[in-house]
């Protein structure tokens, strides 16, 4: 690996660590302050959020051939300024308009800074090492929870949730913009210069066609649909963990215990993926990590107040997004070939963002309607569970693509 190569991966690693902890996993320890102080409903809240991914999704495919075409050193800075600027004003906000403006500005600047620009990005760059660079980013990100959780709940305990996330809004323009732009600085100013070829495809200048035959394969749409399903279950998780915990008789430091661990155990996965997954197809290893969120979940459901099997709980979940999160990016790649990559990977993370963005207002909906997590949990075991449906006839359509 060169050290430009290296020097990137370090910078990208940490820019995603701190915009995925400071924004993306900032609702669930922030829910019940926003619900508290400006006096609205959880529906209200999450819908804020989901507002977010919503705009976000949308933008994706937007993002991707922005970055195909002129790279991604401007286009994450300014994502990064964005995440500075939207909670800077989330820390100010005094009701429903100035919250759901605040995750609108959220929502934008995800599309520009999360996993889906900093992979395309790395496209560029590392060509048939997409997929080890990819785990290895994804190895920094793991962390994202696990550092942001207890420190936003400590800088909350220390000065409120307003000046909490005014801090976070300083960490991000002034750590991530720097770094961006550092790293990136003499990177391909076109995806249409020479990168690697990858798996004995050529490296094809035509971003455009490339897009639009990977959009005439029913492998673009069974894919879009299986990470959606999982993506749809895992969101709704990721919001609402820590209550749901708490709602099963912990207390909120055992709650925080078991949400903090579930990053390490992405970062297990992705360890273990890093060891023994690149000898297999990114398909297959995307199999059996779909169908650890199914399993987790159902396990959930079971759960009473013993401790110990909430760590079986937190691998599961936790091992099986982390290898989802690196298959994502290594299947389109696999599947279609690198040409317009950007733009492939941006058009399947649109639907996968959007199932995203529904996710934890549809949790909140089904805990209203079911009147309690533990069932909710079972439903959303069985969404999680159809992306197993809709990977095994990729199997053999991947081949004739």
């Amino acid at each position: 690996m060169r050290s430009e190569q290296r020097r990137l991966l370090v910078a990208l690693g940490v820019t995603q660590i701190t915009a995925w902890g400071s924004v993306y996993y900032l609702m669930s320890p922030l829910m019940t302050h926003l619900q508290r102080d400006l006096g609205l409903s959880k529906d209200s809240v999450v819908g804020a959020f989901s507002l977010a991914l919503l705009v976000s999704g949308v933008l994706a495919p937007v993002v991707g051939r922005a970055i195909d075409r002129y790279g991604g050193r401007l286009i994450m800075a300014v994502g990064a300024v964005g995440c500075g600027a939207g909670l800077l004003w989330l820390s100010r906000a005094d009701g429903l308009v100035s919250l759901y403006g605040a995750w609108l500005v959220l929502g934008v600047s995800m599309a520009a800074t999360l996993y889906d620009p900093a992979f395309a990005v790395l496209a560029r760059v590392f060509g048939a090492d997409l997929r080890r660079a990819i785990t290895v980013l994804t190895l920094f990100g793991g962390f994202a929870s696990t550092v942001f959780w207890p420190l936003t709940q400590a800088l909350i305990d220390s000065f409120g949730w307003r000046d909490a996330v005014a801090i976070l809004a300083l960490l991000n323009t002034a750590l991530c913009v720097p770094l961006h732009i550092w790293a990136q600085r003499g990177m391909p100013a076109s995806s249409s210069e020479p990168i690697a070829a990858v798996a004995g495809r050529p490296s094809h200048p035509a971003r455009d066609s490339a897009v639009r035959r990977a959009l005439r394969t029913p492998a673009f749409y069974l894919l879009c649909v299986a990470f959606m399903a999982n993506a749809l279950a895992f969101s709704a998780m990721s919001v609402h963990l820590l209550p749901m915990l708490v709602d099963k008789g912990l207390t909120p430091l055992q709650a925080a215990a078991i949400g903090a661990l579930a990053g390490p155990m992405q970062v297990l996965g992705r360890v273990v993926e890093m060891a023994v997954g690149s000898r297999y197809k990114a398909l297959h290893v995307g199999l059996v990590a779909m169908a650890m969120l199914p399993l987790s979940l159902l396990l959930f459901a079971g759960l009473g107040t013993a401790m110990a099997p909430y760590w079986v709980f937190a691998f599961l979940y936790g091992a099986g997004n982390g290898i989802v999160t690196i298959v994502r990016g290594a299947i389109p790649i696999e599947v279609f070939g690198q040409a317009g990559y950007g733009a492939i990977n941006g058009a399947m993370a649109a639907p996968v963002l959007l199932a995203k963005a529904g996710g934890p207002l549809i949790a909140a909906m089904l805990w209203g309607a079911m009147g309690g997590y533990a069932p909710m949990a079972v439903v959303l075991a069985a969404i999680a569970a159809l992306s197993i449906a809709f990977v095994v006839p990729l199997l053999t359509l991947s081949r004739n693509v």
